[in-house]
């Protein structure tokens, strides 16, 4: 198995690398790391996951301009149904367009969305929802909604969705799952942690400190479930 972690250099706002850093822990599988002005590994090699996290909006145009020579390779990944995590706001790379103020700036044009940004007012809540019948806890800091026809990964019991007045979050597209929220995902949420390496074909392999994440998983759900401000 291969995951292939994308500019890690820019993306690393959040904490979000710990979803890679628990991943490694659970996953035993060939990771490949690539920087801005390297050829990205999934060019030339088959891989099972492409992860790829938040970012500030300067380096999302960076990204995006590193990444459309590859456009085409990309496109037939997702079409493979390939496994894709992107959280924070690096979904917004793989949509239709980011307008800023007067600004449009252009995507990738792989997933049927278009995000606002909303600067300078950043949007931050907590974040209770459902994945499956599993309770999803998390957080988001951005300067950006997203609107998209695409089906959501979450619903949203409390905090921000995917907009302003949104009851859904994220977007799920064969195997792209993207998500604003940050946390990191992986590590808060061990039973999605679970239901995705069961879709990545590594059912039999073990959630890394399961006894204390499940512990730190509980008591964070149950603050959630209170009376906690959002």
């Amino acid at each position: 198995m291969t995951v292939e972690i994308l500019y890690p250099e820019l993306c690393n706002l959040y904490g979000d690398r710990g979803n890679i850093d628990y991943l490694r822990r659970c996953l035993p599988a060939d990771y490949h790391q690539t920087h801005i002005g390297d050829e990205p590994w999934f060019v030339q090699h088959e891989v099972d996951l492409i992860y790829l996290c938040s970012m500030t909006e300067r380096s999302q145009e960076r990204v995006i301009r590193a990444l459309t020579p590859y456009r085409e390779r990309l496109a037939e990944l997702v079409a493979a149904g390939k496994h894709f995590l992107l959280t924070g706001n690096a979904m917004e790379v793989f949509g239709k367009t980011i307008q800023d103020g007067e600004k449009t700036i252009s995507g990738l044009g792989l997933l049927d969305l278009t995000a606002r940004r909303i600067l300078p007012k950043r949007a931050n809540s907590l974040f209770l929802g459902d994945f499956q019948g599993t309770k999803i806890v998390g957080y988001t800091s951005r300067f950006s909604h997203m609107e998209s026809a695409l089906p959501p990964l979450f619903t949203v019991e409390k905090g921000l969705g995917r907009s302003e007045g949104a009851t859904v979050e994220g977007i799920r597209s064969g195997g792209v799952l993207g998500t604003y929220l940050l946390g990191p995902l992986l590590v808060l949420n061990p039973d999605f942690t679970r239901w995705l390496l069961d879709d990545l074909g590594a059912a039999d392999t073990p959630l890394a400190f399961e006894t204390e994440v499940r512990r730190a998983y509980q008591a964070r759900l149950e603050q959630f479930q209170g009376n906690i401000e959002f």
